[in-house]
């Protein structure tokens, strides 16, 4: 019997064999009169008992009892267990793959794998998902891999030292399908509101079906300007139409916090590819964020490419000694991609041209402007408070470079970007900030209008 490989990412987890996938469902938990239900069964019931839901267990597995009272009998790693139990009925094959998110803690890992052992599945290999979708190498450009679960966005620099390695992570807490399918929810019912008087929020059942369907209009919504709707209940049947621009209007603050951390993990001198997953290019707008943001090019992946980059890799393998430890980096399989550096993207957001601290502008030019606690020969230069912890004496320095506005960080401490720490340097946006010390001296990035003299 052949091995299978399952991804433990809860927006949707997927179990496939070398052939087909076995097992795609969300990670949700329905606990109705003692019979303990996961996947898409619960996930239809989560609008019409929400009471009765869990969606957290595979985020915050954990042997701790669960808060809510109706629950407390049980934890995470009961409901964990209970969806492997489901997912191991569709196959006879005992020798698994795990593919995990990489902010699984080492104390969840070894959970899963005790979970694993219970079930009788034998673990052959436990892998990064990121190491596991990176199947090819991206000559001239810096790679970072793009995932969206449940209740966080999963981000990953890669290094690529003859194989794909993890290098750096960011997890977006709260930033996962279910914070964005509730905006949705609400923005689709205002449509159906507003073109037929129907209100779907007005009742459970109505609710229930705005989410049994918003995946298929958001998918529409990614490839089309608007999206018709239609909703059936009882013997009547409603219908609204939608701009995707307001679909992806309503979620622009989550997005951009994706955004702010994916930038946050380029350098100014890398070469940007943006491998994505299905998952992120069927959320409309998000993909296209992305590049706009951070320039460089958008690599997607088809649906089940991360389970089936594990399993093409970890054929014939057997676990030795029964020991498994993660896998953060895997050799590819598969063709290089050249990227030519001439005709990558830029960033199409605007550059600064000015740093604004309360009513001071700071000129920004081709020579550096730098911030720190003690003065220094020659240049442009911001003096900053030194009894402000956390600032270093030559910190950080902004220049206009190639017609991009660059900050490079000098210090021990850190310089932050939208409040997320750079990797040695980074690309500045009009509308940005810059954050030196703790709690710190703020610095916003703006443009003046000289076109009127």
């Amino acid at each position: 019997m052949s091995s299978v490989a399952v991804h433990l990412n809860d927006a949707v987890v997927t179990l496939i064999d070398n052939s087909r996938v076995l097992y795609r469902e969300p990670g949700f938990a329905l606990l109705e009169d003692e019979n303990l239900t996961t996947g898409s069964k619960a996930f239809k019931q989560a609008r019409i008992n929400p009471r009765l839901i869990q969606h957290r267990y595979w985020s915050e597995l954990s042997t701790e009892a669960l808060q809510d009272s109706r629950f407390s009998h049980l934890t995470a790693a009961d409901l964990a267990s209970r969806q492997l139990e489901q997912m191991k009925s569709q196959t006879e094959s005992r020798d698994w793959v795990f593919v995990v998110p990489s902010h699984m803690t080492t104390q969840q890992l070894g959970l899963l794998l005790g979970i694993a052992n219970e079930q009788d599945i034998n673990v052959i290999s436990m892998i990064d998902s990121a190491v596991a979708a990176t199947r090819r190498q991206f000559r001239g450009a810096v790679p970072v891999h793009v995932d969206i679960g449940l209740h966080s966005a999963n981000l990953v620099r890669m290094s690529q030292p003859g194989r794909a390695q993890v290098e750096r992570t960011e997890n977006v807490a709260e930033c996962g399908t279910y914070a964005l399918f509730d905006i949705w929810l609400n923005v689709v019912a205002e449509a159906f509101v507003d073109q037929s008087r129907f209100d779907p929020l007005h009742t459970a059942a109505t609710e229930q079906l705005l989410l049994n369907n918003l995946a298929g209009w958001l998918a529409e919504a990614s490839r089309t300007d608007s999206v018709q709707m239609q909703v059936e209940y009882g013997a009547s049947k409603y219908e609204a139409e939608i701009e995707s621009l307001r679909l992806i209007g309503a979620v622009a603050p989550v997005y951009q916090q994706i955004s702010s951390k994916l930038r946050a993990l380029f350098r100014a001198d890398d070469v940007p590819a943006v491998q994505v997953t299905d998952r992120v290019v069927r959320l409309p707008g998000l993909a296209d964020m992305l590049t706009s943001h951070v320039g460089g090019e958008i690599f997607s992946l088809e649906a089940g490419a991360t389970p089936r980059g594990a399993l093409a890799r970890c054929m014939g393998s057997e676990a030795q000694s029964g020991a498994v430890n993660l896998i953060r980096q895997l050799p590819w399989d598969q063709a290089a991609i050249e990227l030519a550096t001439e005709v990558v993207e830029k960033p199409s957001i605007g550059s600064p041209t000015h740093l604004l601290y309360g009513d001071i502008a700071y000129e920004l030019r081709n020579s550096p402007l730098v911030f720190g606690s003690e003065e220094v020969s020659g240049g442009a230069m911001v003096m900053l408070g030194s009894e402000m912890p956390g600032v270093s004496r030559r910190h950080c320095s902004v220049v206009l470079k190639d017609c991009q506005c660059i900050v490079e960080d000098h210090s021990r401490y850190g310089t932050f970007l939208n409040g997320h720490k750079i990797d040695g340097s980074s690309i500045l946006h009009i509308g940005d900030s810059i954050r030196i010390g703790s709690p710190g001296f703020e610095f916003r990035l703006i443009t003046t209008d000289t076109s009127g003299g």
